[in-house]
């Protein structure tokens, strides 16, 4: 099964008090997590400003749905050849790049506001560098974080980043709407300057993100192939990236429907606001609940089982308008999806040769989250030919054939469990 026995070279087991690894005591995961925080919250902030500016300025889901498919897009067309170039190159360089540049898009938008100059065409160029961006960044810092904290700690970690995510949504939904509600611009000048915070707390990052390779480097070309071999050749892994491609594109296309279920029913962008901030809340639950019950689950359990609770939870959203029963059910939705990643990644991460990692995750984001354009627009589709209730029982129909999948999967029926760690993990709240 997976070694867990010995910290991985470069990063380091900082140890607490009482001599057990202390992930709060490392500190450039510190650094690096804390300008996370404030990152994340700012894209989410924006986020949900976006689809409501869309609105607000052409009054066309359709619109909506495109500037959501650009920002997403580059899930599907950069995540592939990302994950070499991340192995390849300085890490942290690519973090840092990324967060500059997906700040001077944003800021962008407040300008064009102010100068009345904004229109759609700028706001899906917006979105897609901002997606490229995000691309970038999330395969460095998955590839770098077993190089900043010891494999012991992983799991911990990663559900510490869960609940960093899950956090700025809860908080970010209400500022967007509210943001929004006071002017349109601020929502995008805040996610602007968190970019800037964010980038500075990148340049005390002391560890060295990049491993020592192997092997000789390969062509691009076959670089970007041996992600997806690696993932061929596990059962499990591809079984579930498969399972995640389809329910990712299921919840893309959801948020825009329910934005627009509520909108049609008089919500207005704080009550919207609320409502994803309540949606998110339930993510959140789920991270501090996966911190340290991520142990007591297998995959077996975690992909069977969170795909037909999704699948029970979608039909939910037809028996209520008010945004306040919609973020409720949503957080249900969300609240299970931590432990689902916490599992997945953690049995991944700690498979992976450190070497290869960048190109293995960015093989399996291109699968999960290439599908995110496909689930926009399919939203905006659905939504301008059915309505929003049409848009639900479509989505509750895929979510039900793939927990089906899930199901009669040998693979997930077979999958060995994920050995519990052999230390303790500190994973109390950081002082």
């Amino acid at each position: 099964m997976l070694n867990r026995q010995h910290p991985r070279p470069g990063a380091d087991v900082v140890t607490s008090t009482g001599g057990a690894p202390s992930l709060w005591r490392n500190r450039d995961f510190l650094t690096l997590w804390s300008g996370q925080v404030v990152s994340t919250l700012g894209a989410r902030i924006s986020s949900t400003a976006m689809p409501l500016l869309v609105l607000a300025t052409t009054g066309s889901p359709a619109d909506a749905g495109l500037v959501g498919a650009a920002g997403t897009l580059p899930f599907l067309i950069a995540y592939l050849p990302a994950g070499p170039l991340v192995d390849r190159y300085n890490r942290h360089r690519i973090l840092l790049t990324s967060e500059i540049l997906a700040g001077l898009a944003l800021a962008t938008v407040p300008i064009a506001l102010w100068l009345g100059l904004l229109t759609v065409a700028q706001l899906i160029v917006v979105a897609f560098v901002q997606g490229l961006c995000f691309v970038f960044f999330s395969v460095a810092e998955t590839a770098a974080l077993p190089r900043i904290v010891p494999p012991v700690l992983l799991p911990a970690a990663v559900a510490q980043n869960e609940a960093r995510s899950r956090g700025a949504a809860l908080a970010g939904g209400p500022l967007g709407g509210l943001l929004f509600g006071i002017d349109r611009a601020l929502p995008f000048l805040a996610d602007a300057i968190s970019y800037a915070a964010a980038s500075i707390a990148l340049l005390f990052l002391r560890k060295d993100l990049q491993g020592r390779p192997t092997a000789p480097a390969e062509p691009l070309w076959q670089a970007t192939l041996t992600g997806l071999r690696w993932i061929w050749r596990h059962p499990l892994i591809r079984t579930a990236v498969l399972l995640i491609t389809v329910t990712n594109m299921v919840f893309q296309a959801l948020v825009l429907t329910v934005v627009v279920l509520a909108q049609r029913h008089g919500a207005g962008p704080s009550a919207i606001g609320t409502m994803l901030g309540i949606y998110s809340g339930g993510g959140l639950a789920g991270a501090l609940v996966a911190v340290k019950g991520h142990r007591y689950f297998t995959p077996k359990m975690v992909i069977i089982g969170v795909n037909w609770i999704w699948a029970a939870l979608l039909p939910l959203f037809l028996f209520t308008t008010n945004p306040l029963g919609i973020g409720l059910i949503g957080a249900a939705t969300s609240f299970i999806s931590p432990v689902w990643n916490v599992v997945i990644f953690s049995y991944t991460a700690l498979l992976v040769p450190n070497d290869i990692l960048g190109r293995v995750t960015s093989a399996a984001m291109t699968l999960a989250w290439g599908v995110m354009p496909i689930g926009s627009l399919a939203a905006g589709l659905l939504l301008t030919a059915a309505g929003p209730r049409g848009a639900v029982l479509a989505l509750t129909a895929v979510m039900v054939a793939t927990a089906v999948g899930a199901t009669i999967s040998p693979a997930v029926r077979h999958a060995p469990p994920l050995s519990p760690p052999d230390a303790v993990d500190d994973t109390s709240p950081a002082p």
